[in-house]
């Protein structure tokens, strides 16, 4: 069923010149004449030392194609925009008032999209300039190729491609070019470029009612820019396929609506009509280059994807292939300063895809270094056993960890947690380069991050490589008991500087701050390194328990109430104590840590 249209707008009356105002106020290289609402004219703001040696481009035609054409005037493509009212020909005195007002000795060139409206009012416009005295060519583009021939007086629609005989025109004046020059090279571009659209909805136009036409999982092809019926109804289908029928559709020889043959080179211009997602267009795109490369036998020199020439809110896309040589490439490629012609696009195209770099860690180091050691050093076994320890103690705390996640958070904390630590088990056995205590920690961090998803997953990747980083500023072979402490310091803070949180949060730092603490503490004390080691397991757990009185401040827990969360304690929290803790009995039931 039919339903009003909703648009941010005032009244539906003002649109136009209401944009052109916005338009204007965006970018200070236009201007527009004074004559609304009759007169809605966009012009360079230096039109005036502009005309004095060059051919003026001037196009227009109905509005609600938006950027086009206002959007392509500056220095280097249109010198004029003349907008009519929403999908309708501009008036032949504003046509009138364009060319008189940027048009100088060498004259102006018109390029006209194939509609009878525009026709009538720009030709007339025309003869009208010409006996004042001016110079004036015209130029009629028609690129659509979704009707068959023949096609009657009426002849192909003029639709996106026109955009790029705008560019090819405005570069050939802004190089000095005579009008008959300028004129020759657009009709040329414009007998070079084919079109086709495809819909998915039908556009709303302001203050009306949105038509229900095109159903559910139906799409539309071969569409014009105004709303009108398509040449075919389809149900929707992927878009490689949709692309596919777009393009055998242009390049079809037996229409023969453009003259591209294999071996040729082409410019393919994606253009969205409205309401399509930019992703939605690079995925066209994407799809397009290689089908015309491979299945068609084209060269493609130029990509321009996104919104050239839309129809309001019209959900869709069209395709425009244009052939192209040395000379039309020079002329895309020239510089302008029209707000909504792409940039990044000139130049020739470099392979799409290189190689993924390499960590400096894996190219600087041999394949030995970082396996598993057919010796183990007392450090070496010291880290396995504390290893193995802390991960079993994940693996056994798995369906706690789940429950008590499931209370205050998605009850996947034991899983995630759980797929870390096989992980890190089966990679020790394999490549762990175990004297190397910072490589061994760096490889931990890698292990975690390759199979563990989400927050936990990124957290203690980030915790192993701040604690690598601080480990490798040892420049000895063993790693003293304090440089440890000053590791797991510096792991913190990390966790901290990136997550957000920290004391008091309700996160696995409230068991690793007291626990780092009390290490520091003992170790500067004096202790035995296994004593402040277990002390500080201590401290962990008891960190951790703390949690049920805290108020999350991070994570999911903080959508739940203050009443469950103090029935259950944090689940990273408790995580954190019981790997902590593992580590430290194995390490005080093994060897003593090192000094």
């Amino acid at each position: 069923m039919a339903s009003q249209g909703k648009k941010l707008i005032n009244d539906p009356n003002d649109v136009v010149t209401e944009f052109i105002e916005g338009l204007v106020e965006t970018y200070p290289g236009l201007q527009y004449l004074d004559g609304f609402p009759e007169v809605k004219v966009v012009l360079r703001a230096d039109h005036a030392s502009a005309m004095l040696d060059k051919v003026a481009i001037i196009s227009g035609g109905g509005s609600g194609h938006e950027p086009a054409h206002a959007g392509f005037v500056g220095e280097g493509m249109l010198s004029a925009a003349i907008c009519g009212e929403v999908f309708a020909s501009p008036q032949v005195d504003a046509i009138l008032a364009g060319i008189r007002a940027v048009t100088g000795p060498m004259g102006c060139l018109l390029i006209v999209k194939n509609y009878t409206g525009d026709r009538l009012n720009f030709g007339l416009a025309a003869e009208q300039a010409k006996s004042e005295g001016y110079k004036v060519e015209t130029v009629i583009v028609g690129d659509d190729c979704a009707l068959p021939p023949p096609r009657g007086i009426a002849g192909r629609r003029g639709l996106a491609g026109t955009i790029l005989v705008h560019k090819v025109a405005g570069a050939a004046a802004d190089a000095g070019l005579s009008l008959d020059e300028v004129a020759a090279e657009a009709k040329r571009a414009s007998e070079m470029v084919g079109t086709m659209g495809v819909a998915l909805s039908v556009c709303t136009l302001p203050g009306q009612v949105t038509s229900d036409r095109l159903g559910p999982g139906k799409m539309e092809l071969g569409l014009g820019i105004h709303g009108e019926p398509g040449a075919a109804l389809a149900d929707l289908q992927p878009v490689e396929v949709v692309v596919s029928h777009v393009l055998q559709q242009i390049l079809s020889p037996e229409t023969n609506y453009v003259p591209i043959t294999r071996g040729n080179r082409v410019v393919l211009l994606v253009n969205g009509l409205g309401a399509t997602p930019g992703m939605e267009l690079m995925i066209a795109a994407g799809k397009a280059v290689p089908q015309l490369q491979l299945e068609h036998g084209l060269a493609v020199d130029r990509v321009y994807t996104g919104s050239f020439m839309t129809s309001l809110d019209m959900a869709g896309f069209s395709i425009s292939i244009m052939k192209a040589d040395e000379a039309f490439l020079q002329r895309l490629d020239a510089a302008t300063k029209a707000p909504y012609w792409p940039v990044g696009v000139d130049g020739n195209r470099p392979p799409a895809k290189i190689p993924v770099p390499l960590p400096l860690s894996h190219s600087a180091k041999s394949d030995e270094s970082l396996s598993r050691p057919q010796q183990l050093s007392d450090q070496g076994h010291l880290l396995e056993v504390a290893i193995e320890a802390a991960v079993n103690a994940i693996i056994d705390l798995r369906d706690n960890l789940n429950e008590w996640d499931g209370r205050v958070g998605d009850g996947d904390c034991g899983s995630t947690m759980y797929r870390g630590a096989t992980a890190i088990l089966e990679d020790m056995k394999k490549h762990y380069p175990l004297n190397d205590a910072a490589e061994t920690v760096n490889e931990i961090g890698s292990s975690i991050r390759r199979v563990m998803g989400g927050t936990s997953g990124i957290i203690y990747t980030i915790f192993c490589k701040a604690a690598c980083v601080q480990l490798k500023a040892n420049t000895q072979s063993v790693v003293t008991s304090k440089q440890w402490a000053e590791a797991l310091e510096a792991s913190i803070a990390a966790v901290s500087k990136y997550g957000g949180a920290s004391a008091g949060f309700r996160t696995l730092l409230d068991a690793l701050i007291p626990a780092s603490a009390v290490l520091q503490e003992r170790l500067n004390a004096g202790d035995d390194p296994c004593t402040a080691f277990l002390l500080s397991s201590e401290a962990a757990v008891a960190g951790a328990e703390s949690t049920k009185h805290m108020q999350a401040q991070a994570g999911r827990s903080t959508y739940i109430s203050s009443d469950i969360l103090a029935t259950v304690p944090d689940p990273g929290a408790m995580a954190a104590a019981a790997w902590y803790s593992a580590a430290a009995l194995a390490i005080k039931n093994n060897y003593q840590l090192h000094e």
